[in-house]
């Protein structure tokens, strides 16, 4: 296949699963390329997120059709992690920056001049998540439609991604789901806890919204635990009202993530 790094490299969006403490994770990030080797820059609204990966291997994945292109090949690859406190966004105003504006508008309007990140200084600020060696990578089918998701489920001590679909999600606790691999295999699951979750957004990116379920896997059947979230086609942009409302609470996020690590650190701004 192409060389993975070639891959996220050329993507708009990408995924990393992990197994934490209460079981698989998984969430879409921006992917850029640190020293090399491929790496996530997380604004500190996803801390709560951050704060369950524990282990030292991730599954990042390029599987959106959007991105790939109709006859490209998505992929996923497994390796070994590193994961840094960027506080003051020195690493990634230095080395990641220029790249995440060129893929992710919201920063572009948050970040692209110096008043700019003056005016949104909390938007600087990064959680680094980099994949300091590839250990495998493989072909999967990519997602292309919008009841399409990632599975994680545990292999041994690293995550396994696998791209699935099915005729709906509900996500009422209870709910049986049949569940169909993209690749025409069989799944065959064990009984274990599993999660599923994919992700849609607006053409300006202001709206990104990733959904999961959560439950465990039997055979071929899914049985929902928890979830949130709605698959589904392109979201429509906000209106200016939405914008607002969305910024500020972006904003109000990010704050609290930066506070509970300064917290931590016992660093305060």
């Amino acid at each position: 296949m192409t060389d993975f790094n070639s891959v996220w490299r050329r993507s708009t969006v990408a995924e990393l699963s992990w197994l934490g403490p209460r079981g698989p994770v998984g969430l879409p990030v921006v992917p850029l390329e640190l020293d090399g080797v491929p790496c996530a820059a997380l604004p500190y609204l996803h801390l709560d997120t951050v704060d369950s990966l524990v282990t030292e291997y991730v599954a990042a994945s390029v599987t959106d059709t959007r991105t790939l292109g109709e006859d490209a090949t998505a992929a996923v690859a497994a390796g070994r992690v590193s994961v840094r406190h960027d506080l003051d966004g020195t690493i990634f105003t230095d080395k990641l920056l220029e790249q995440e504006i060129v893929k992710h508008p919201p920063t572009r309007l948050r970040a692209a001049g110096l008043l700019a990140r003056r005016e949104n200084w909390w938007w600087v600020p990064r959680v680094l998540i980099t994949v300091v060696e590839i250990d495998s990578a493989a072909p999967v089918p990519v997602r292309s439609g919008p009841a399409d998701g990632l599975l994680v489920r545990r292999d041994g001590t690293r995550p396994c991604v696998e791209v699935v679909t099915a005729r709906e999600w509900p996500a009422r606790s209870g709910e049986r789901i049949d569940v169909w691999p993209r690749d025409g295999g069989l799944l065959e699951g064990d009984g274990s806890r599993v999660y599923v979750y994919g992700h849609r957004h607006s053409p300006d990116f202001e709206r990104w919204e990733p959904w999961y379920r959560g439950g465990v896997l039997s055979g071929e059947t899914f049985t929902v635990s928890d979830g949130n979230g709605e698959p589904g086609l392109e979201l429509e942009p906000f209106g200016i009202v939405g914008r607002i409302r969305n910024h500020r609470a972006v904003e109000r996020s990010c704050r609290a993530g930066i506070d509970a690590v300064e917290r931590r650190s016992g660093s305060l701004r």
